[in-house]
């Protein structure tokens, strides 16, 4: 795993103090303990995934007066010598399993692809006779020299091929150990391997383009050229400490509180957020999660295949890279440990896989009064969760943002190495390549989406939510608007759950509002919480496409849900090689009523990355995200109380005096 450390889990100690908690170590040992006794681990079984089955929110939410929610562990295991995959659910709690169902991977897809897998593709391809001769072919001899990258199949009914268990492989070359592999694809081959067969099943081979040369290795001078000067050292302290305290995975801050939690799959994960309001502590968001991240390629020839579900096909939760201070993370910092398990279901430990702290964030608010002479600027902050991961050539960071005012953001930030090809000479494209742009001289970086799907189970101000879609517009000129210049706004209650799949609409100013049926503000209208969705195209692949398909969530920015605790992931449980339908589209079938329900919200957003020469090497961060505003949640702004800049005291009657 790319920057991240493993270790041996801790030795078994006691049993979570909340349901939510993360599983343990110790509950990952006692689950695999019940797994061997019903028979289901033998020497060729490896765990796919494996993660808290979490309880059903009204048991949580029953608290301390009701029964203690059960443990339950969820387990996704494989028979590496047949394929057989079953789904598995264990009860911690009464020593025994309590599910198990055996896949039809043609109906419902594959597991994950897990470690091993990966780890013996290429000794099969460097094996296989065809590849090497086609390598031959190109001046590749040494295969020693060339890496193959496995990358998972997609579904394109193409026959027997796809009953298989299976990887497309792309081929790079690396000279020497430091070789940026990235900078030298080997274009124009794909080996399909079986992977419980263990051997190459077929071999495309369409054309053949030079090796791009250029290196891409930025830790070279030649490369990256002379390290700036002048950059001096910016310091964050906080003499006193932190404001936030952590208690286990109970974190508070300025009157907000949550649960931060962390999943193999999804990765980090927060639970019960509210925000104190005069002493009571009112809800907002029961779970937050990106519980899937798809990159659909759009180069219609030889990758037209290319897509991939991080979540659902590669457990982006597992590649957590542990954050180091100074570098991820500057100030005051609190981390978080999290535990996954290896293959075999033995759990390790991710150091420092979460990091918390808070940063200034310029104007809170501020105003001089031309009438009063007050002068008055409060300094907003925010408090700041986050986790990096690595998925072969991409890294994300997914950041949780809570500010002084009631308003979250979810941020996420792209970096890392493109996903390379090799650049076509002018006499094919014309001197301008329409799917892909020339980033160094002969390598292309083909043109892709980064859309990530966020589930916000609601509970702004309690179970009871419904979701209004907000229009603003003008009016055109008449009887009630003779100069033309009225803005108004639309206000669509979203009833069903098939009239809530919809797309976002810049030019209208498109939000949706949370709103709680039960409590209303002191002018009569329901509190609620805002979603302010990015506004970048959704899914730009066709309807009838295979990804289109596989990744229907990601067809519009807004769906609604009513809750169900087994619906979690947009594109269904088993995404990996799964034929489509699965997920959001199957969840909205029964066209639920959401008004006044116990909803989740679902919201698609990311960006359509065409990449520029800037992008290489590596590509300087991006970010996209969202942002939750108190919409009539508070009766007026929450941050009047914050504290003036220390030194610039409120002077005079009344405080009328000069501030910040």
């Amino acid at each position: 795993m790319t920057d991240t450390a493993l270790s041996r889990a801790d030795a078994p100690g006691e049993a979570p103090a909340h349901p939510l908690d993360p599983a343990t170590g110790a509950e990952y040992l006692a689950g695999r303990e019940i797994l061997t006794a019903a028979g289901l681990l033998g020497d060729t079984a490896r765990f796919a995934y494996y993660g808290l089955d979490e309880p059903p929110k009204g048991e949580v939410l029953a608290g301390p007066e009701g029964p203690r929610p059960d443990r339950r562990l969820r387990a996704f295991l494989i028979d590496v010598a047949t394929g057989r995959s079953t789904d598995v659910v264990v009860s911690l709690s009464e020593g025994r399993v309590l599910a198990q169902r055996v896949l039809d991977t043609a109906a419902d897809g594959q597991v994950p692809i897990f470690s091993e897998e990966f780890g013996v593709v290429e000794e099969v391809v460097h094996a296989d006779p065809g590849w090497r001769a086609a390598m031959a072919r190109r001046g590749l001899t040494d295969v020693t020299k060339i890496r193959a990258l496995p990358q998972t199949a997609g579904s394109f009914d193409e026959g027997d091929d796809e009953r298989r268990r299976f990887v497309r492989v792309l081929a790079f070359r690396q000279e020497q150990e430091h070789d940026y592999v990235w900078a030298h694809p080997v274009d124009g081959i794909i080996a399909y391997v079986d992977l419980v067969e263990r051997k190459v099943f077929k071999i495309v081979d369409e054309f053949e383009r030079p090796v791009p040369e250029h290196s891409g290795d930025y830790d070279d001078p030649a490369v990256r050229g002379p390290l700036r000067e002048g950059l001096r050292p910016i310091e964050i302290t906080q003499p006193e400490g932190p404001s936030f305290t952590l208690d286990g995975n109970a974190l508070s801050w300025q009157g907000w509180s949550m649960r931060v939690g962390f999943d193999a799959r999804e990765g980090l994960v927060l639970h019960q957020v509210s925000l104190d309001d005069a002493g009571q502590a009112r809800p907002v968001i029961y779970r937050a999660s990106i519980p899937e991240l798809v990159v659909p390629y759009g180069d219609p020839r030889f990758r037209y295949w290319q897509t991939y579900f991080d979540c659902g096909e590669y457990l982006l939760g597992k590649w957590t890279n542990s954050l180091e201070r100074g570098c991820d993370c500057l100030g005051e910092i609190a981390y978080l440990d999290a535990t996954v398990t290896d293959d075999f279901g033995a759990p390790q430990v991710i150091r420092n896989a979460v990091c918390i702290h808070e940063e200034d964030f310029s104007i809170l608010w501020k105003h001089t009064d031309i009438f009063n002479g007050s002068a008055q600027t409060r300094r907003q902050r925010r408090l700041v969760v986050s986790s990096w991961a690595t998925v072969g050539n991409y890294d994300y960071g997914f950041y949780w943002y809570f500010y002084l005012d009631g308003t979250i953001e979810h941020e996420v930030k792209m970096t890392g190495a493109l996903f390379t090809a090799a650049y076509p000479a002018a006499e094919h494209t014309g001197g301008d390549d329409p799917h892909q742009a020339e980033v160094a001289p002969g390598l292309g970086g083909p043109v892709h989406q980064h859309l990530f799907s966020a589930r916000l189970d609601m509970t702004v101000d309690g179970l009871a939510n419904a979701v209004d879609e907000v229009d603003v517009h003008g009016l055109p000129a008449g009887p009630g608007n003779p100069h033309g210049n009225a803005i108004a706004r639309t206000v669509t209650r979203l009833r069903s759950e098939a009239q809530a799949a919809r797309r976002g609409d810049a030019s209208r100013g498109r939000t949706w509002r949370v709103v709680s049926t039960e409590r209303k503000n002191r002018y009569g209208q329901p509190s609620a919480y805002t979603l302010y969705p990015d506004a970048a195209p959704v899914l730009l692949a066709d309807p009838s496409s295979s990804v289109h398909a596989r990744a229907a969530f990601a067809a519009h920015h807004l769906w609604v849900t009513r809750y169900d605790p087994a619906q979690r992931y947009p594109a269904g449980d088993f995404v990996n090689q799964n034929p489509g339908g699965a997920g959001l589209p199957a969840y909205i079938a029964g066209d639920r009523d959401i008004d006044g329900a116990d909803i989740v919200v679902w919201h698609t957003f990311g960006p359509t990355h065409f990449p520029r020469p800037e992008d290489w090497p590596v590509m300087p961060v991006a970010r996209c995200g969202f942002t939750l505003k108190p919409t009539g949640f508070f009766d007026r702004n929450p941050a009047l109380g914050v504290p003036p800049p220390a030194g610039h005291g409120a002077d005079g009657p009344a405080g009328h005096g000069q501030d910040g």
